[in-house]
């Protein structure tokens, strides 16, 4: 009798052992780009990235802790460019939330015990205005003539994009001397989007639809946790989906965006300036605020 797990190896050998690599140039790749960030060719539209998972500790020498849940949402929209040189361009804007909840209720918690050091801390939830793009991308490379080129794993009806992000900057919290006695943020942001392969690798087609996604995050302990020095990460792993319609969003979200951010519903304008939000330049606004009170 065949089990589930080996019902599941046949369907994905039917498949073939490895991925069809597709590799996207010209209108083509230009038209991937826009619906992998976009999720459409056309410009202003709002869409949902909704994301849903749990968050580790990681300390040497002790067993990994389940710290919390996690549930958050990117809202944005793209607009587009035109440059002499480069060509047509897009650039994505948004306002992305993620809160913390207890592992055992479920709830929104708002106060944590850090079983460290036995203190009691404030959460501090993301709440990120903006997270945009640095800077357009464009069909054409900055000669004017190497075009985009954008490249998919194909497992049959299914396109997945899959990149990783490594982080290592200077810390904003930290001091003066980063580079002699250390300060940097180290993490990485590992990203896989599962898509409708004919949609996404047809370059007439607008719009990709609904897509599937993978989120994990390796990174330092969160400011308000007050770890200080101690040895130690994060790990951050979740699933979710992005889409168009806004009520197809799990209504826990919906509540918790409405009670709590309700203006984080509407991404920024397309033309926004500003620099981007994180955990740790929020954070640094929220003490600085918190001592003129």
């Amino acid at each position: 009798m065949n089990k589930p797990w080996m019902i599941g190896w046949i369907a994905f050998a039917m498949l073939g052992a490895h991925a069809e690599t597709v590799t996207l140039t010209g209108d083509a790749a230009y038209s991937a780009a826009q619906k992998g960030t976009c999720g459409t060719t056309e410009a202003g539209v709002v869409r949902y990235g909704f994301w849903e998972g749990r968050a580790y500790s990681r300390v040497p020498g002790e067993k990994d802790r389940h710290l919390f849940d996690v549930m958050g949402v990117n809202v944005r929209q793209c607009g587009h460019l035109q440059d002499a040189t480069k060509g047509r361009g897009f650039r994505s804007v948004s306002r992305e939330i993620m809160v913390y909840m207890d592992p055992d209720t479920g709830e929104v918690i708002d106060r944590w015990e850090n079983p460290w050091t036995g203190k009691t801390v404030e959460v501090l939830h993301v709440a990120n205005d903006p997270v945009n793009m640095r800077a357009p991308r464009f069909e054409f490379n900055g000669d004017g003539k190497s075009t985009l080129s954008r490249s998919f794993r194909r497992y049959g009806d299914m396109a997945v994009s899959s990149y990783e992000i490594p982080l290592f900057y200077d810390n904003p919290l930290a001091g003066d001397y980063q580079q002699y006695v250390g300060g940097t943020y180290h993490a990485m942001e590992i990203f896989d989007t599962f898509y409708d392969a004919d949609k996404m690798l047809d370059g007439d087609v607008a719009s990709v639809g609904d897509s599937r996604l993978a989120w994990v995050r390796v990174a330092q302990w969160l400011p308000w946790l007050e770890m200080g020095s101690r040895p130690g990460l994060m790990v951050f792993n979740a699933t979710g989906f992005s889409t168009f319609d806004k009520a197809s969003l799990p209504k826990a979200l919906i509540d918790v965006v409405d009670t709590r951010f309700p203006e984080y519903w509407t991404p920024p304008p397309t033309e926004d300036p500003r620099p981007n939000e994180t955990s740790w330049t929020v954070f640094q606004k929220w003490k600085a605020n918190q001592a003129d009170d």
